[in-house]
């Protein structure tokens, strides 16, 4: 349906308290919801030393739930177009926390891929395009500001999860631990999700930002194009790619960063603060390069995003001490940070806002979702077969380089 181009009545600029609610809810939700979904790593460790399953096999539990959540991404986006995010976020933290809930009762590995892959993932669905999509909706003027302070809350949420989740595990045991985190998820998301909006319109408001003078800033202005036009354009399949290649890198990274430091003899909390330092270098990313983004451009911030992860990857295979694991995921997290800030306004400029949600799921699951789902299975595979994750790392390293090269290769969609 195209956008209406005559408002029928002269809109306000959003209210402070409206649009900061919207983003507020949209942050404690993301620190929440990934906060869990990253602490995998840490209760990989108590899965394998219990039911001594394979870390390809295990990760495959991750991978399932990472194409669950490309799947219902693509339907929860179409949802929120519609419905808003309020109903959606609602019904996708039960299946959260119901899942986490559900994983404290595994004893089986059929048990792991329904829960974990089947449940957590499509909950996950709902997690990200919802909350990306209705930033974008909500904000033209410092869009890539506001969508980088929401996704700080991933930071956050690794930030604390990661260490909070080892020591819960040493004092209580996993299954214990997966309940607590279940019942968070649960409530918090649940309650949380009644703040937020769809877009201000709701309200009679208009986009922040959107006033007479920034016109030909705003993407509302550009010729938005829907999911059967974006499908025939080389951006979308370039973007797709690049995001395959950045979701193989962050994933492979997440899922065996822990495993890979205690094998090197690194103690269980140092490793867990190491994963964690991710996140906190991730928020410092999602705000500098997120405001950059502002000024110079996403796919700009992109490009310095594959270089520095491209280094850091490279510089993990030789690295056996802890200094250099934390001089690695100090680089890493801060080009992760940047590089997540960007992906949904890159998609807002390119292809508008009027399937915005649709065109970010699909995007999302043929690109972020399938590396995210293909990375870690791929390392823990590599690792069964060759004792160590070096050769992975190389592969990381190699796909970053794949990412910069498509990246630069991007260009604004021409206006017919």
């Amino acid at each position: 349906m195209p956008i209406q181009q005559v408002p029928q009545s002269p809109r306000a600029e959003p209210r402070f308290f409206d649009r900061y609610i919207v983003v507020g809810s949209a942050f404690l939700i993301m620190a929440v919801t990934f906060g869990a979904y990253y602490s995998f790593g840490i209760f990989f460790k108590s899965l394998l030393t219990e039911f001594h399953w394979t870390r390809a096999i295990t990760s495959g539990g991750l991978s399932l739930s990472w194409i669950m959540q490309g799947l219902l991404g693509i339907a929860m986006g179409r949802l929120t177009d519609r419905f808003g995010p309020r109903l959606v976020l609602t019904i996708c933290g039960f299946l959260i926390g119901l899942g986490y809930l559900l994983m404290s009762q595994i004893s089986t590995l059929w048990q792991l891929y329904l829960f974990y892959g089947v449940i957590i993932g499509i909950g996950m669905g709902g997690s990200w395009v919802p909350i990306m999509s209705t930033i974008a909706r909500w904000f033209v003027r410092r869009r890539n500001l506001m969508t980088g302070i929401v996704l700080t809350g991933v930071g956050v949420g690794t930030l604390i999860a990661a260490p909070v989740a080892s020591r819960l595990i040493s004092a209580y045991g996993w299954h214990v631990s997966y309940m607590i985190v279940g019942g968070t998820v649960l409530v918090v998301v649940i309650s949380v999700a009644q703040l937020l909006r769809r877009d201000p319109t709701q309200a009679k408001q208009r986009l922040y930002g959107e006033s007479e003078g920034e016109k030909q800033e705003s993407v509302l202005e550009t010729h938005p194009l829907s999911l059967r036009e974006a499908v025939r354009t080389r951006q979308f399949w370039l973007t797709s790619s690049m995001f395959f290649c950045f979701g193989f890198c962050v994933y492979t990274i997440m899922t065996h960063l822990y495993l890979h430091a205690t094998e090197l003899g690194i103690s269980l909390t140092s490793a867990a603060n190491i994963l964690a330092t991710i996140g906190g270098l991730s928020i410092v990313g999602r705000i500098v390069l997120g405001s950059a983004a502002d000024r110079f451009g996403n796919r700009q911030i992109f490009i310095i995003g594959f270089i520095l992860m491209t280094a850091a990857l490279f510089w993990l295979v030789p690295a056996r001490e802890l200094w250099g694991l934390y001089l690695f995921v100090a680089v890493f997290g801060f080009a992760f940070g940047g590089c997540a800030t960007s992906e949904s306004p890159l998609v807002a400029g390119l292809f508008g806002l009027s399937s915005h949600g649709l065109i970010l799921g699909v995007i999302n699951l043929l690109g972020f979702t399938f590396g995210a789902a293909v990375g870690p299975l791929i390392a823990g595979h590599i690792f069964d077969i060759t004792n160590s994750y070096q050769l992975a790392f190389i592969v990381c390293g190699a796909m970053s380089v794949v990412g910069l090269i498509l990246t630069a290769l991007l260009s604004p969609i021409e206006k017919s």
